[in-house]
């Protein structure tokens, strides 16, 4: 019997979580997802330090501020990785707009604008490009300005299904429900261990996958941030999964039968269409306090690694 790996490629498009290039040759995922935090891993890998030296240089050669070079040499790297990856990926490379802008609507539309140009100036069209940003209120307005712009978008540091009912609503190309730290809020808040059929991100991506389906919303279910390859199990089926290069490889070492448990084609049947407007959102995701939490601590982090990243660009 093929291993894991392959056998999830014939039901879900796999999509690797990370910027490591020697990686993705080995696994062959279909697309490949890039953040912050990736992006400082890959700043420090020798094979990139060309292309630091780039984005530096493209800050460096603007009549702008300090801080303005900074952001224009952090987007040109998060570009130069992303086509690099490209080059070994069938399908998109999802780009992250600066975290320090997700409650901005109006500059992370000018951000996404900026990345999807520079990847047309290197030859890459915007079919082959997904532009992330944080599923906040303004985040989704963001996306849905640039869908209307043909720029497809990934709405991630999604925790809540409210959060995923204002994305469909909003008709953005995919979402990034996060299942690893959903359960890493419930383990650490209740004490409990969790297998893969009471984990609670899991049942999260499966109730938003299943009202999606049920109600034929175009946009794609992407399971992320996963623990174990328990929760990737529990979830084959799903449109696509971006795992990381540790389970992968984990996957295709495992030689036992992967069932399929998610089916677009016959989704487990839930309630009709939900409308929510700002103030619903808001008050949602106030009353959610794992989404709240999580949702404020991503930001911070991945702000967190974008000002280091900041300082490996100063040189």
């Amino acid at each position: 019997m093929t291993n894991k790996l392959e056998q999830l490629k014939t039901m879900t498009d796999v999509v690797a979580d990370t910027g490591d290039i020697e990686a993705i040759k080995q696994f062959k995922p279909q697309d490949a997802t890039t953040n912050p935090s990736l992006l400082l891993k890959a700043a420090a890998m020798p094979q990139y330090s060309p292309l630091v030296d780039q984005a530096r240089q493209y800050g460096q050669t603007s009549n702008k501020t300090d801080q303005e070079q900074l952001d224009l040499a952090c987007d040109r790297l998060a570009v130069l990785v992303g086509a690099e990856i490209l080059k070994f990926v069938p399908g998109r490379i999802s780009t992250e707009v600066d975290a320090r802008l997700s409650f901005n609507e109006s500059k992370m539309v000018e951000r996404g604008r900026v990345l999807i140009n520079q990847y047309e100036e290197l030859g890459f069209s915007r079919d082959r490009v997904l532009i992330k940003l944080a599923s906040t209120w303004e985040g989704i307005r963001a996306a849905e300005q640039l869908e209307s712009e043909n720029i497809n978008c990934n709405l991630t540091l999604l925790f809540s299904f409210e959060q995923a009912v204002a994305c469909a609503n909003a008709g953005v190309f995919l979402i990034s429900p996060f299942v690893g730290r959903i359960l890493d809020w419930w383990k650490n808040h209740t004490g409990l261990n969790y297998t893969a059929d009471n984990d609670p991100g899991v049942l999260s991506v499966q109730r938003i996958f299943n009202y999606y389906k049920s109600n034929k919303f175009n946009t794609v279910v992407m399971g992320a941030s996963f623990r174990n390859t328990g929760e990737i199990e529990a979830l084959a089926g799903c449109d696509r999964l971006t795992i990381s290069p540790a389970l992968l490889a984990e996957l295709s070492e495992d030689h036992d039968k992967l069932p399929q448990i998610l089916d677009k084609k016959s989704p487990q049947q839930t309630g009709a269409k939900i409308s929510l407007d700002e103030a619903e959102f808001r008050w949602a995701l106030n009353e959610d306090a794992m989404a709240t939490e999580k949702l404020a601590e991503g930001i911070r982090q991945f702000t967190k690694d974008t000002l280091l990243l900041e300082q490996q660009l100063k040189g």
